[in-house]
């Protein structure tokens, strides 16, 4: 290799060595600052995620793998009150906010502002741990149903009538599970189908099977509590 042909080459070469160096530097900043996902797997036993410390952990797992392993990471998920267990609301396990995802782009400030109308949680915003679009109403297959178990304002359901799949314990025929949707799209429904986090109960079971006949694979929201 020699003249001006080999360090052109050599030049592109090193261009090319730096693009690479800059991507992976952008992408292991975006992890560091992440404090927001949608995991991109479900558990796939369905709605059957070991309660909210499996699903806990699903969140934390996925994070770590994406670099983003040393905050304290909680699904956001409610449950309900069974046998002398109080209930509890996903808004108060997630922290106080700001969350944004994997490129930096804010999701909401806080509480507040994450159940109000003006957050800014949408198909393009509500990226994965690895800060990819999460497939959604259009998309094949479509993914965007999210579980969540809680009311639009981020509070647990009454007991009674199921909501959250037995706790996050149910992957069979029995029980449903309030999903939210991430692209915030969908048909008219009440509970409106355009809401993140309540836009209709899973139809036929627990399962991944019945999770899948409405648009869902048993994907959750994560959010950074500290």
């Amino acid at each position: 290799m020699g003249g001006t042909g080999g360090v052109w080459l050599l030049a592109s070469i090193g261009m090319l060595s730096l693009a690479s160096i800059s991507d992976a530097q952008a992408q292991e900043a975006g992890a560091a600052n992440m404090t927001f996902f949608v995991t991109s797997a479900g558990s796939g036993k369905g709605a059957d995620l070991g309660g909210l410390e499996g699903a806990d952990r699903h969140c934390q797992s996925l994070a770590q793998a994406a670099g983003a392993g040393g905050k304290t990471w909680r699904a956001y998920l409610s449950t309900q009150a069974t046998g002398g267990a109080p209930a509890v609301n996903a808004k108060d396990r997630i922290g106080r906010g700001p969350w944004q995802n994997a490129k930096g782009a804010v999701i909401a400030k806080d509480v507040a502002d994450l159940h109000g109308s003006a957050n800014n949680l949408t198909k393009q915003t509500a990226l994965s741990e690895k800060g990819e679009v999460v497939k959604g109403r259009g998309d094949s297959p479509n993914e965007h149903d999210i579980l969540t178990g809680s009311q639009p304002d981020g509070t647990a359901f009454a007991a009674g009538e199921d909501r959250t799949c037995g706790n996050w314990t149910r992957s069979g025929a029995e029980g449903a599970a309030m999903l939210g949707h991430h692209d915030r799209t969908g048909l008219d429904e009440s509970p409106p189908a355009k809401s993140w986090n309540a836009s209709h109960l899973s139809r036929g079971g627990c399962s991944q099977d019945a999770l899948k006949s409405t648009g869902g694979a048993g994907l959750l929201y994560c959010f950074a509590a500290n």
